[in-house]
């Protein structure tokens, strides 16, 4: 048994030696085929590579050729064009050197004549003071002959014969004085009438008065709830922060913000327009959107007078004067608006000074800016004159602008055509009918202050203000009173209202004397 295993243990151990080598040789076999497979391969490539070599180099080579074919060309290009510019400049300086030459020999002629024609003045001018010396003596010889022949000597010859015209002239003199006088009051008040004219038919502006509430239209009434608020806290939020005052009454659908200031009325109304359209109302919201607004108007107002200021084309203003121009909007003065007046002012002024032969673009700036200061008294304490001009003189305006701003309400004369253009439009713009809207109250007061100063005077029978206040016509005794009288009274009378009342624009007064002969036939 134990010889039996061991026979098959020595058999398989002989069979695995056999298929070992067996194998080996194979796998020897496999490896020589693909090492001779690979060499193949590997001759390919070094074939394939050669050749790409050979086509570069050959490529290489045609590039070489065509950049020097191209460098060639290029080299022969610039060489024409260099001969060309040569030749361009040898031109030049040849004509520069003959115009050289023409133009030397021009001035050597013309120094010949102009001193031939110096020779000949200082000739003319020896002869010319010869001659007069003549003169001055034959002068003098006549004058010794007339004393000697007519007692008296020249001195006392002149004053008698002057003495003699002047005492027979007085009286043509005077009569072509007063004519003059007369002639230049016509013309005067002619010119004025035409360039007035022209004035207000090239220029007609609409007018809207300004009013001191605005209306909030709303859905439905439930809204005044949301706006009034717990306890009043967001309409109280409201008034408070935007210096308003909201009404909110049985209007339906609907409420009015009223004040009297035209910006602050329409932020706030912007305000509540868009807190509506939102729906959030409440304190820290209405605080956010009157900030955003409020923004939002401080760029427009600059927008819009960038936008004026181009349209009128008077030329470059500081910003912040173009800033206050844009804020007039907002401003209103006896219900008209600041803006639409300055407007009005300044292209009236503008073409009444083109008419009397001053500076149109000068005029139209200092109508632009007369009343710039109105801008400025809702926040600043003063009077719109004087802020108007600190602010011009502030930013380096000219004098005629400074000017008009004074003269317009008398505080200053008129300086020049420009600011009496202004002053001339200012008042045609105030006391045009319409233009103004008063309080009943105010015009009722003025009206009566008028009457009662012209009826102290003793003189006076009767006084009726008419024309609403801008013209008075005063009934005088006239018994009592004659008629040069009569044009001091009226002139006493306009010299009180001045002084004593209130006004825009100006007021006519006529003192009216009859003197009546009544008979009866029987």
């Amino acid at each position: 048994m134990l010889s039996e295993i061991l026979l098959g243990g020595g058999v398989a151990t002989v069979s695995g030696f056999i298929g070992f080598f067996i194998s080996k040789k194979i796998t020897n076999a496999n490896f020589d085929t693909y090492t001779d497979l690979a060499k193949a391969k590997a001759s390919a490539i070094e074939n394939e590579a050669h050749m790409l070599l050979q086509k570069s180099h050959i490529k290489s080579r045609e590039i070489e050729l065509e950049a020097l074919k191209h460098y060639e060309s290029a080299k022969e290009r610039a060489k024409a064009d260099l001969n060309q510019r040569e030749n361009d400049v040898i031109l030049k300086e040849q004509n520069f050197k003959r115009y050289k030459q023409n133009e030397e020999k021009r001035i050597q002629e013309e120094a010949s004549v102009s001193n031939a024609k110096r020779i000949d003045l200082e000739r003319n001018e020896k002869s010319l003071n010869s001659l007069k010396k003549r003169y001055e003596q034959k002068i003098d010889e006549a004058v010794h002959a007339i004393e000697h022949s007519a007692g008296m000597t020249q001195e006392e010859a002149r004053v008698a014969l002057l003495e003699k015209v002047e005492e027979k002239s007085r009286g043509d003199i005077s009569h072509i004085v007063r004519r003059y006088e007369n002639e230049a009051k016509r013309e005067a008040e002619k010119r004025a009438n035409y360039i007035l004219a022209q004035a207000t038919t090239r220029f007609a502006g609409n007018f809207a008065s300004e009013r001191l509430t605005n209306l909030v239209h709303l859905d439905n009434d439930k809204l005044k709830g949301r706006i009034i608020g717990k306890e009043g806290r967001n309409i109280k939020a409201l008034e408070t922060l935007m210096g308003v005052d909201i009404v909110i009454d049985d209007t339906p659908n609907a409420i009015l913000v009223s004040s009297f200031n035209l910006y602050r009325r329409a932020i706030a109304t912007k305000t509540l327009q868009l807190l509506i359209e939102d729906g959030r109302i409440q304190p820290a919201r209405i605080e956010e959107i009157f900030e955003k607004v409020s923004e939002e108007f401080e760029a427009s107002i600059l927008n819009e007078g960038e936008e004026l200021l181009a349209d009128m084309n008077i030329g470059v203003m500081h910003p912040e004067l173009v800033r206050l121009i844009g804020r007039l909007r907002y401003r209103a003065s006896y219900g008209q608006n600041a803006l639409a007046h300055t407007l009005e002012v300044a292209h009236l002024a503008g073409i009444m000074a083109a008419e009397m032969g001053g500076d149109p673009i000068l005029a139209k700036r200092a109508g632009l800016l007369h009343d710039i200061g109105k801008a400025l008294t809702h926040d600043q304490g003063g009077n719109h004159i004087d802020l108007g001009a600190e602010i011009c003189n502030r930013y380096n305006e000219h004098g005629v602008v400074i000017n008009a701003i004074y003269a317009h309400h008398g505080l200053q004369e008129i300086e020049s055509i420009e600011c009496g253009a202004v002053c001339a439009a200012d008042v045609l713009s105030a006391a045009r009918p319409g233009a103004r809207r008063e309080v009943l109250e105010s015009f009722l007061k003025r009206v009566t202050a008028i009457e009662e100063i012209a009826l102290e005077h003793t003189a006076v029978k009767q006084a009726y203000a008419i024309n609403a206040g801008r013209e008075v016509r005063v009934i005088v005794n006239a018994s009592l009173v004659n008629d040069d009288e009569s044009v001091l009274i009226a002139r006493e009378i306009a010299k009180e209202i001045q002084e004593k009342v209130q006004y825009p624009g100006e007021i006519k007064v006529n003192v009216i004397r009859e003197s009546r002969a009544v008979e009866f036939a029987k």
